[in-house]
């Protein structure tokens, strides 16, 4: 099922908020026609609200009866609905009772107190009151949890909302709040000289060529990561708008030197990417080294999350024949396990969502990281084990893996024959 932008007014396919798109279902005739929303249930989970709110918002907007308690998970609107016409009604959902006001981020959890609705926002710290006068907000004040305690979707709400700015935060490369750190961690990225140049002594001739013209490049600054987790102190209220698309960025208080910040620069990365893809007539016709010089150029060719934006630009649909051309270049940029995961990320994010006929290959496509030496057995190994939702909707990636049990199965199999080897 295709996911879309939370905030449909927001065109960058690296938006990080995701959702499903609704799904409708007309049943019935004549005075017993209704509307049953599929998948109301995962699109509210998405969202961090109750479905309840959702489908009673959708009713008082249509004017029509709607059960907001279904046992059986069917959420159902009297009458005929398109799911295109839901969806412009969600996106009016979205923008009142979800998005925080001043940073327009929907990770917001719900606080209700003294008869008015707040929309606490874990990314910015911002409060926002909700308008009361809309029919929606009565509904939810009158089925407010008793004092000190949450309703099992409120508590999922609040948990969602929760993990989702540890994750950014993780994601961004910001230490965990435990201060637990890990291989690859430290808050400059492995991978290059002290003078910031990629590291010399090779002699593959695609790597001249970029120690070559990447001289003539202005050197970047040494980057120094934000620490900040989901508090809501000045500092990480900062760290958190330095990250925001630059659409977002227009909109709140920042510092107009952080307004073209690192999270921005992974956009760009992207878009000019896909832009060159449609110039030059195909993925294949992208150089590696101006590929490399872009991402130098922006500042971001040693960081992780860079190694993501590749797995999803430099591919098509032959992506199995063209991983061994570009695994010069991206051997020289995964420089630690992080830049692994990130760059498995990716692959996840392009097979699962936008090239969904290659989950077929995706054995395929690990051995060919393998062979060539792009991502460790460890780390392969520990990606096989588990689905995760990090960078696709959890059905996704367990497809996904599901279609890899043929190599994590050889990858086993060919360590335990290495041991026997050895004993012998």
């Amino acid at each position: 099922m295709a996911n879309i932008n939370i905030r449909r007014d927001v065109a960058d396919p690296f938006y990080r908020y995701k959702m499903e798109r609704l799904q409708s279902k007309i049943e019935g005739k004549g005075n017993g026609i209704k509307t049953v929303v599929v998948n109301l249930s995962n699109v509210a989970d998405q969202l961090a609200r109750p479905p309840s709110y959702v489908i009673k918002y959708f009713g008082f907007e249509l004017g029509a009866q709607t059960n907001i308690d279904p046992k059986d998970d069917r959420w159902i609107i009297n009458g005929a609905h398109e799911a295109g016409k839901l969806q412009d009604y969600l996106d009016g959902f979205i923008s009142r009772f979800v998005l925080c006001r001043d940073c327009k981020n929907p990770e917001t959890v719900v606080n209700i107190k003294d008869g008015h609705i707040i929309l606490d926002c874990k990314a910015c710290g911002h409060k926002t009151d909700v308008d009361l006068r809309h029919k929606l907000s009565s509904f939810i004040v009158k089925n407010a949890p008793k004092k000190g305690k949450k309703d099992k979707s409120t508590k999922k709400a609040d948990r969602k909302a929760r993990k989702e700015a540890e994750r950014n935060a993780e994601m961004d490369g910001s230490p965990n709040p435990n201060g637990n750190g890990s291989p690859g961690d430290s808050n400059s990225d492995h991978g290059a000289d002290d003078d910031g140049d990629v590291d010399g002594g090779s002699d593959d001739e695609l790597f001249k060529r970029i120690n070559a013209e990447a001289k003539e490049l202005n050197e970047p600054e040494e980057e120094k990561e934000i620490e900040w987790t989901v508090d809501t102190s000045e500092a990480a209220v900062k760290a958190r708008m330095h990250n925001l698309p630059d659409d977002l960025k227009r909109t709140t208080l920042v510092d107009e030197d952080e307004a073209d910040g690192e999270g921005n620069a992974y956009s760009q990365f992207g878009k000019w990417i896909e832009d060159q893809t449609a110039e030059k007539g195909g993925v294949t016709k992208l150089d590696d080294v101006e590929i490399y010089l872009k991402a130098k150029e922006l500042h971001i060719e040693t960081k992780h999350r860079t190694l993501a934006v590749l797995a999803q630009t430099i591919f098509d649909d032959n992506m199995l024949k063209q991983i061994e051309g570009r695994a010069p270049m991206l051997k020289r940029m995964i420089t630690s396990e992080k830049h692994e995961k990130a760059f498995l990320g990716g692959t996840e994010r392009f097979v699962g969502l936008e090239k969904p006929n290659l989950i077929g290959q995706v054995s395929g496509i690990l051995m060919k990281y393998y062979e060539n030496d792009l991502v460790s057995e460890e780390t392969l190994k520990a990606w096989g084990t588990k689905a995760s939702k990090k960078y696709v909707d959890i059905a996704t990636s367990k497809k996904v893996r599901k279609s890899a049990e043929k190599f994590i199965e050889w990858l086993e199999n060919a360590e335990s024959d290495d041991e026997e080897e050895e004993s012998e």
